[in-house]
């Protein structure tokens, strides 16, 4: 019988006992009234020995205990925080000593009434006067809980995670507090936020292959949502000028440290407006986030000093290619730029037939200079190839370009924002263009969304529109490794049947997470 086997067994036969003592070791409810990290704030000046006048009443988890005979001091840990707490055989009730000391482990949830005092090494603590069994815990905690070995049980195991590592809970705390923030200037500027379905009878908005379910209860497929922006675009033609949401989007791509099958997407849509607007919005909005989380612009992301003030550096993609590449695609013809891309061997080559001067222009960004980018970047003016939702550049005579940018940092994409396309016979026509990419293949390509055209033929204003990863935004603002990191219960493979099989898998994604913004897919498992 191995040693954890003996604990459950142990702990088992105390729990027997418990309830043959008529104790219920799950109690219905219970009522603290205080917690640790006040408890300590509201007595930090009490003097060495001295004890409050004060009562309190706490509940949490037991984290450590020492057992020194009369004398047992233990840590209690709650939502807030770890505090102390002192058994003393003259202070506190005779059979609630007694079952401690017989009977409570680690990892036991209990309830506290006691005096609050501060012991001669100056440690604010409460005297306990009686105890509440609330949980017994059958399973021990893990003697240690930290370093990379122990990736794997971490997210799989978020609950232990939390309670074990205090800093993990710091972060998500972060999480909410993003949240938060973007609500709080989103609103003070005017926007509203709504709500858009998961469920689609078709999908659109963004390239990517849909997650696709079945509805019983009608006998028709239905998708995920990859995107919130068709319907939001509705909105706006519906007479709403600025809206918002934050919503969940299933894309069914790669998974790597910055994607995961779900996320988190904020889509904005502003009527009467131009992307040069959103950038505006954009940037405010992180550097607004990144005071209100960490008291400050810059961050500290992987030993480089990240600084999101305003205002950002902002360059076209044909200067970005310019830079870091060395070639002037603005004067290159697409035969030049085909000639270019097959001999880097890009992968856009297999279709050199058919590529076009804006799609290789798209994949030598890709390819060659998203990575530079650390510190935040506009890239702005892209190829009309690159999406079919945008409007035309104003200032290109050539019709090459649309007015689109996506921000970048640290390597990665930030982000995605057009002057919206409400032309709806242009609309129409690119649209069309992406059904037959479908049918001929293209996983990632839209359907077409009759409603949508309809509603665009209707008439939509100017609008400015742009989504924002709320992920990678907290994965930056709170300086993680991994989307996993951030999220309580990220995606995981299930677990295979041995723990050699399970560790070879755990190595599998770790290399997919090194690869970085590239989306790949996880290995499958060998047979």
């Amino acid at each position: 019988m191995g040693r954890e086997e003996l604990i459950v067994k142990e702990r088992i036969r105390k729990l027997d006992e418990i309830k043959k003592l008529g104790i219920d070791p799950y109690p219905h409810k219970y009522e603290p009234k205080d917690y640790s990290i006040e408890i300590k704030e509201n007595n930090s000046k009490l003097k060495e020995n001295e004890k409050s006048k004060v009562k309190a009443n706490i509940a949490g988890r037991v984290m450590t205990v020492r057992d020194l005979g009369k004398l047992i001091f233990a840590t209690l840990q709650d939502s807030k925080g770890r505090i102390q707490i002192i058994l003393q055989k003259e202070e506190t009730e005779e059979k609630d000593f007694e079952l401690f000391k017989k009977y409570i482990d680690i990892g036991d949830i209990i309830g506290c009434v006691g005096t609050v005092m501060k012991t001669k090494t100056g440690e604010v603590s409460v005297l306990v006067k009686k105890v509440t069994l609330l949980s017994k815990s059958i399973l021990p905690l893990p003697e240690k809980w930290h370093g990379l070995s122990d990736k794997e049980e971490r997210y799989r195991k978020r609950y232990l995670d939390l309670i074990m590592n205090p800093e993990t809970k710091n972060v998500f705390e972060k999480r909410t507090l993003i949240f938060e923030s973007i609500r709080e200037i989103l609103k003070k500027k005017g926007f509203i936020e709504v709500e858009t379905p998961y469920l689609n009878t078709t999908y659109g908005g963004a390239r990517a292959k849909p997650f696709k379910t079945h509805l019983n209860a009608l006998d028709m497929d239905l998708y995920l949502a990859i995107s919130p922006e068709l319907f939001l675009k509705r909105l706006i033609v519906g007479g709403y000028d600025k809206i918002f949401t934050m919503a969940r989007c299933f894309r069914n791509e790669g998974i790597d440290r910055w994607h995961n099958p779900e996320f988190t997407n904020m889509e904005i849509y502003w009527a009467y407006a131009d992307y040069n607007d959103m950038m505006d919005l954009f940037e405010e909005i992180y550097e607004y986030c990144a005071k209100k989380v960490n008291g400050t612009t810059k961050v500290d992301f992987k030993g480089k000093v990240v600084d999101f003030k305003r205002p950002w550096k902002r360059m076209t993609m044909c200067e970005a290619i310019k830079k870091w590449v060395g070639i002037d695609v603005d004067k290159m013809t697409k035969e030049d730029l085909v000639k270019f891309v097959c001999e880097r061997k890009l992968e856009c080559m297999v279709k050199k037939d058919s590529l076009s001067w804006g799609e290789a222009v798209q994949a030598v960004f890709e390819e060659f200079c998203e990575e530079k980018m650390d510190q935040p970047t506009f890239i702005i003016d892209h190829p009309l190839e690159s999406t079919p939702l945008c409007k035309l550049h104003r200032n290109d005579k050539l019709c090459r370009l649309i007015e689109r940018f996506e921000p970048f940092c640290m390597g990665t994409e930030l982000g995605n924002a057009y002057s919206e396309l409400n032309d709806p016979i242009l609309q129409r026509t690119l649209l069309e263009g992406q059904q037959k990419a479908l049918t001929k293949g293209d996983e990632e390509a839209n359907p077409l969304d009759e409603d949508f055209i309809n509603a665009i033929e209707i008439g939509m204003p100017p609008t400015g529109g742009l989504g924002m990863g709320i992920d990678r935004m907290i994965i930056l603002l709170t300086g993680q490794e991994s989307i996993r990191d951030i999220l309580f219960f990220p995606f995981m493979r299930k677990l295979s049947s041995t723990s050699e099989d399970a560790s070879q898998e755990h190595k599998e994604q770790e290399k997919v997470e090194i690869k970085g913004k590239v989306k790949i897919d996880v290995v499958k498992k060998k047979k």
